[in-house]
């Protein structure tokens, strides 16, 4: 139940019959009209624009419309009281009965409460992490990873039918230097001497096992033999046992993908080319000659014939080159192929989330998208900016497994997947992020994810002492009117905000938005609970009151499924003892 969409659909049905009753025009356009929690708390409970956002249309002065809907709104048996302020606003107040009923609408829906069909089963890609398949994930791999986890979770909460995919960058030059750098180690693994991996080759101690499986699976076949002989096999060889190390860093933070979706397949099943021709028969490739870059140039720039797309038609700055001058398709190229058999697949909305530093990529891919689709599909980039390790307030030195970095993996090692987890969603994704393993695992209110957690653990702390005190518990029989104290008013008005929290960060595509709501709500459960330490009479447990105790039990076990179901978006285990 979403108290407040309920109240925007009675609202709207307010206005339709103001209309019917020829109070208001008809067909006015309802789609900007709104419900939602006031900014300020001592305005109400519920506030709607629809005043405001209906004066054009309507001819009429705002604070005249807010009248008319108000007078409606109070006839309403949950509305207490609804006000009229400043030029239109509607602020309405529900009552006490209706706010305390909503612990057993929660409770009957449990961690399900907040679920809603908003995507109507929609068809949605989301594509994440899809790193280079040359080394382990590192701690900025790992932020996209979990925001595109989360994401996908959020979004299929709402409804839409969520395909989470990677795609393998198997076909590019890097993949040679894989190879190279795993040829390097096969060496040493048969006995050679390896004093330094030379220079552009990849460094890390992570390709050692790749060598020494390569020596026991092919023996000495591949030593002494040309480049030309060893190159593909080993890449091969390599890139699998690259993915296989992937997934299970991915696993570390239960991270799993429906779809891995391989970049040389493209090449040799004809993807690109067939991408190419789609946009040619719609008039979108030439040949033609594009400006010089701004600013200095490259000391290989030359004025010469390109195969370009008309990418501009479509948003972008400048028209992009498909092919090389060598004849060599360009990475925009795959991109085009790829992204054209996403919407072939029938995917009308694409996410895909990117490191920060393909920011200058995404209008290019955006406009393809387009091309391709005819404007049917939708491509949303989301950029994840690079977080700075640190150790009390100091940076953190590189790792030596990986070479040049930290891994994901030393990080879930030291402070666990549900802390790398919930921190990584502390932040929106294109703002820096701090990630100190000092204070990640304090004890303290200043640490969010345990004090989520904590909130969340406290419940069953409750509950088991409930137990211990009182025989047959039977929360389902509470009587919830006994919920009277301000502050429980207002940890259940908080709770019932949890279904439109739900919404609008799915739709703004935004699950930080849940770890601050997560937060928020944990600060007045704990408030609550202190607040019992200071008067007796409002502890969750009163020893010869069973009543209020059951009602409070049914409160603090509803609001424990709500930090269970946004945990559970978050991919964060809600814990019952800590």
């Amino acid at each position: 139940m979403n108290i407040f969409k309920d109240f925007q659909n009675n609202i709207k049905d307010i206005i339709t019959s103001l209309s019917n009753d020829g109070k208001l025009p008809n067909d006015m356009d309802l789609g900007n009209v709104t419900a939602e929690a006031p900014r300020d708390a001592s305005h109400g409970d519920i506030a709607t624009n629809a005043a405001m956002v209906l004066v054009k249309q309507a001819k009429m002065k705002p604070r005249d419309i807010a009248d008319l809907i108000a007078e409606k709104l109070r006839a309403i048996e949950s509305v207490d009281d609804v006000e009229v302020a400043g030029p239109g606003f509607i602020n309405i107040r529900l009552n006490a009965a209706f706010i305390q009923n909503q612990v057993g609408a929660i409770l009957e829906q449990g961690i399900n409460y907040g679920r809603s069909d908003l995507g109507g089963c929609e068809k949605v890609n989301v594509e994440y992490v899809s790193v280079n398949p040359t080394g382990p994930l590192h701690v900025g791999h790992c932020r996209g990873a979990v925001f595109g986890d989360a994401l996908a979770t959020l979004l299929d909460h709402v409804g839409f039918d969520v395909t989470r995919e990677y795609y393998i960058n198997d076909a590019g030059g890097q993949i040679d230097v894989l190879a190279r750098s795993t040829y390097i180690r096969y060496l040493e693994a048969l006995g050679e001497t390896i004093d330094e991996i030379p220079e552009g080759l990849y460094p890390g101690e992570y390709l050692i096992p790749v060598g020494e499986a390569l020596a026991e699976k092919f023996g000495d076949k591949w030593k002494d033999k040309p480049e030309s002989e060893w190159l593909y096999p080993v890449r091969s060889f390599a890139t699998d046992a690259m993915m296989d190390l992937i997934r299970e860093d991915l696993n570390t933070l239960d991270i799993q993908h429906d779809v891995f979706f391989s970049e040389l397949t493209l090449h040799e099943n004809g993807g690109i080319q067939n991408g190419l021709e789609q946009l040619e028969e719609k008039g979108l490739i030439y040949t033609g000659v594009l400006e010089p870059p701004k600013g200095k140039l490259p000391d290989d720039w030359e004025e010469r014939p390109q195969t370009l797309f008309k990418s501009t038609e479509f948003g972008d700055d400048v028209d992009r080159a498909l092919k090389k001058s060598d004849g060599a398709w360009t990475y925009f190229a795959a991109d085009v192929a790829y992204h054209n058999d996403k919407v072939d697949r029938g995917f009308n909305t694409l996410i895909d989330v990117w490191g920060a530093d393909h920011g200058g990529y995404v209008k290019r891919v955006q406009s393809v998208v387009k091309a391709l689709s005819g404007g049917k599909a939708e491509l949303d980039v989301r950029l994840c900016q690079m977080v700075k390790l640190l150790r009390d307030g100091d940076p953190v030195k590189m790792s030596k497994r990986s070479g040049n970095f930290i891994t994901l993996r030393d990080i879930v090692e030291e402070v666990g997947k549900d802390v790398v987890r919930f921190i990584m969603l502390t932040r929106k994704n294109d703002a820096s992020l701090d990630f100190d393993f000092a204070r990640v695992t304090e004890q303290s209110k200043d640490n969010p994810v345990f004090y989520v957690q904590y909130g969340h653990a406290r419940v069953f702390s409750v509950l088991r002492k409930a137990n211990e005190a009182f025989s047959d518990i039977d929360i389902s029989n509470a009587d919830l009117l006994l919920l009277n104290d301000e502050s429980e008013l207002q940890l259940i008005k908080t709770m019932t905000n949890w279904p439109r929290i739900v919404e609008s960060a799915a739709l703004a595509r935004e699950p930080h938005r849940v770890s601050y709501y997560l937060y928020d709500l944990a600060s007045e459960f704990h408030a609550l609970w202190n607040k019992g330490n200071d008067r007796v009479d409002l502890r969750f447990i009163i020893d010869d009151n069973k009543e209020i105790t059951l009602s409070r039990l049914a409160m603090i076990t509803a609001f424990s499924k709500i930090i269970a179901a946004g945990l559970n978006i978050l991919g964060v285990e809600p814990l019952n003892e800590m």
